[in-house]
């Protein structure tokens, strides 16, 4: 649901930043807002890269955590479903009309695993990542019970370090025992290489990425010569989906952070040793923040602090402007360095996050802006959906 539908009577202020129809200079801040230009463009580069190169884009959801974003990515972009990390965030995209959910993750606990086996009867597709053979037994007796289908996917840990199995006879048999399972289907392979999407070189990234297409290509062969053809080889990030892209082994990429484009990412170079956010992909997503004090000479104090972001990855960058910095943070206090005094109370910045998802989290809307206009306001739908 967006503004224009259900919240056309909240009055700006109490409940939602921005009225589509207003000037930008009127929305309240601190909120999240969408470059819609450069969002579309961006969202409709990745899916003619994806069609040019016969690749499958599933867009990653936790990114946005947005029914609105994801179908913008498909009707746009072509994606061809969303990848979640938890049951809930499942859940809503299943609700908001999403056909084909990846759960990109493990579930493992008894509840969650029948609200995932649930799922399938709202007329999505859904699709689980599994490393371990006991997991396979679970799901199975959810899916028996609820009278749905489950497929899956294998994890293999092809430099993450994080869950996935490390051999291709594990994953042979956990293949197998998914095949032999009622309610379940084997569907493929998940290999993500989650570790090396942000390291600055390119050069670097790719090793990263031919030892684990190496991995990858090992593990579909062991399959096939057990009569187990995997439909899907799905992974790839913003980092690194032209390496997936081209392995000759991936079909499907699940980059998620180019549609709106951080700092930490940004700064991570092509093949060229060119920042990506200066003409790969186009800042979209920023945090417009107020000037609230200016008490001290050479500092501006801004009402986006702790509280309005994430900053795991380093702080904010100020977007289109080298005279002013953003160089430390409170709870409700940014702080802005302003050595030549060019700010005022009640100026907006746009900031660009260090890190976007977990900034995502912590809105409730976003606020779609085209051409000095509020065009849009949606929800951040699965924000908080953390189980």
């Amino acid at each position: 649901m967006n503004a224009q539908d259900g919240y056309a009577n909240f009055e700006v202020g109490y409940d939602i930043p921005a009225k589509p129809g207003m000037d930008a200079a009127d929305i309240q801040t601190p909120c999240l807002i969408l470059d819609l230009d450069a969002l579309e463009r961006n969202v409709k580069k990745m899916g003619d890269y994806a069609k040019a190169h016969g690749m499958r884009h599933r867009s990653h959801g936790k990114m946005h955590k947005s029914v609105d974003v994801q179908k913008l990515q498909e009707s746009l972009g072509g994606a061809v479903g969303v990848c979640c990390q938890k049951v809930s965030e499942a859940e809503v995209f299943v609700r908001g009309g999403i056909k084909d959910v990846l759960v990109s993750n493990q579930v493992r606990d008894p509840a969650k695993i029948d609200r995932l086996a649930r799922l399938p009867k709202l007329g999505s597709r859904i699709i689980v990542c599994v490393d371990d053979v006991e997991n396979v037994a679970e799901l199975s007796a959810a899916a028996e019970k609820h009278g749905t289908t489950l497929e899956v996917l294998v994890e293999i840990d092809c430099g993450a370090g994080r869950c996935g199995v490390t051999t291709s006879q594990d994953v042979v048999a956990i293949a197998r025992a998914v095949e032999a399972a009622p309610g379940l289907k084997f569907t493929g392979i998940q290999a993500y290489q989650g570790a090396m999407q942000h390291l600055d070189k390119y050069e670097d990234r790719k090793a990263k990425l031919d030892a684990a297409i190496a991995m990858v290509k090992d593990a579909v062969q062991a399959l096939k010569a057990n009569g187990l053809e995997p439909e899907l080889v799905s992974g790839g990030g913003t980092g690194s989906y032209y390496f997936e892209s081209n392995s000759g082994v991936y079909n499907e990429l699940q980059c998620g952070s180019y549609a709106f484009m951080d700092a930490d990412y940004g700064r991570i170079l092509d093949k060229d040793g060119k920042r990506i956010d200066r003409g790969e992909w186009e800042n979209a997503f920023f945090i417009l923040t107020s000037v609230m004090s200016h008490a001290k000479r050479d500092k501006a104090i801004v009402d986006a602090g702790l509280k309005a972001q994430s900053v795991d990855s380093g702080l904010p960058v100020v977007f289109g402007r080298d005279d002013v910095t953003y160089v430390k943070c409170s709870d409700e206090h940014g702080v802005v360095d302003d050595p030549k005094g060019v700010l005022k109370v009640g100026d907006k910045l746009r900031l660009v996050p260090g890190h976007c998802d977990p900034t995502a989290n912590v809105h409730d809307w976003y606020v779609g802006v085209r051409g000095g206009k509020v065009e849009t306001v949606w929800p951040v739908s699965a924000r908080g959906k953390a189980y």
